[in-house]
């Protein structure tokens, strides 16, 4: 019985997919936070390449990858897909269950096939410095490590509650060459703003956010890098589900439930956007296919948000998106899967849960760990705390499978490993991690 499914380098796909060219219902443009009108590309140079600026907006079907970049992603593609033989034994289920396993890249996450591509076009549009915020680190690193490749500076706005929970994803960012600070900071209008008024403030990847744009808007060498929920990013990602694709189909096997966890929505895309295509398309054996986005549920913008137009960051400074949302305002809890404290939904992943083509669960931290620390013991990984979500909805899944006597195919994003992660895995072991009850909406969700 064959454990890992593998291709050969040059089997990496040569183009990324863009689902916009076939959603049934294209996301609504993003509006300009003073005059509310959709932005144009004038509104984004003063902060993104020109490319990346297209890459936002083509309905194209396919772009292509350049081959530099194609280049770089041999660093550590194709990843793996992997069989998940023990985990289907110890839960005694008739489901099959694989991953895509995207923790072998250098900076230890997926992050990178973005942060790869956003630091190329940078560089050949002249850019020399890029500014950015990060979560748990893991974008942070792999911005780094990018910029590190080819030749950029690079500025860090860290989640202060994850700079504090997460010191070597700050000793890996510096490692590689880049600034990191903690935020709020004391480097930006936003970020003083904040302070003044919550001086112990842990911060919030909408406040990062507001902090990079700033900083990039305020350079005239600099231009911002985001990880997650605009296009281009889930375009870039794309390459994950299209590799895995090729690999379902060397293996003879076609997934029924798609699995990954959402934040803003990258990894998530990435794995389950050219299998979504096949699902619109109709095609044979995708057509009752089913793709789930795991969420925490103290920061649940798909299962309890509202699908409004709401602004990306904390200070209202980028264009206002129509997405799922707590409210840019929204505060949360302090949780170890810092890459999901994020108030809203990318556009496209948002777009595609009122057309129903996705469903979105959400589960407490405990329960996450739980189901992280039971991967760990029998398939070997430990796994990001971000990742462990979707961990704790295959389970869930492969349990129903077997008191239904039904067969299935699981499928999931591993995103990323979880080594830098063990304070985390310290307090779940120790008791000592807490749930969040209940999340209570900011004041700008309802108006």
């Amino acid at each position: 019985m064959q454990r890992k499914i593998t291709l050969e380098e040059h089997e990496i796909p040569t183009a990324y997919y863009n689902i916009l060219a076939d959603m049934p219902h294209k996301p609504d443009p993003p509006l300009h936070p003073a005059t509310q009108k959709p932005v144009t590309p004038d509104d984004l140079a003063p902060i993104f390449p020109l490319e990346l600026i297209k890459q936002e907006v083509t309905t194209e079907r396919f772009v292509e990858i350049p081959d530099e970049v194609r280049t770089a992603y041999t660093m550590f593609r194709p990843t793996p897909l992997i069989r998940a033989l023990n985990l289907e034994r110890v839960l005694d289920t008739p489901a099959h269950i694989y991953y895509k396993y995207e923790g072998v890249s250098p900076a230890g996450s997926h992050k990178l096939n973005t942060a790869i591509a956003q630091a190329y076009y940078n560089k050949q549009a002249g850019i020399k410095r890029l500014a950015t915020e990060t979560g748990a680190g893991q974008w942070g690193s792999a911005l780094s490590l990018a910029c590190s490749m080819f030749g950029l500076k690079c500025k860090v706005y860290m989640v202060r509650v994850s700079f504090e929970q997460k010191p070597y994803r700050r000793s890996m960012i510096m490692t590689w060459g880049s600034e990191v600070v903690a935020s709020p900071s004391s480097f930006t209008n936003a970020g003083r703003a904040i302070l003044e008024k919550d001086p112990a403030s842990m911060g919030s990847l909408g406040i990062a956010i507001s902090e990079a744009v700033e900083d990039a808007a305020t350079h005239e060498d600099t231009n911002y890098s985001l990880g997650s929920v605009l296009n281009h990013v889930l375009l870039h990602q794309t390459i994950i589900g299209l590799e895995t694709r090729k690999q379902f189909e060397k293996a003879g096997v076609y997934p029924d439930v798609v699995i990954g966890c959402v934040g803003g929505g990258s990894n998530f895309g990435g794995l389950a956007l050219p299998f979504i295509k096949d699902k619109i398309d109709g095609t044979a054996g995708a057509r009752t296919l089913r793709a789930i986005a795991v969420e925490p549920a103290s920061c649940p913008s798909l299962t309890k948000g509202e699908f409004r137009y709401d602004s990306g960051d904390t200070a209202g400074m980028t264009p206002l998106l129509k997405m799922h949302t707590l409210g840019h305002d929204f505060m949360p809890p302090s949780i170890h899967a810092g890459g999901l404290r994020y108030h809203g939904m990318a556009p496209i992943i948002s777009q595609l849960y009122v057309d129903k083509l996705i469903e979105a669960q959400a589960y407490e931290q405990n329960d996450v760990f739980g189901a992280a620390v039971q991967f760990a013991r029998v398939e070997g990984i430990i796994p990001a705390p971000e990742s462990a979500h979707a961990i704790r909805a295959v389970i869930a899944e492969a349990q129903q499978a077997k008191e239904e006597g039904s067969k299935r195919v699981i499928l999931f994003n591993l995103s990323g490993h979880g080594h830098f992660d063990m304070s985390a895995y310290d307090a779940y072991l120790a008791g000592k991690l807490g749930d969040v009850a209940e999340v209570t909406k900011s004041a700008t969700v309802a108006r």
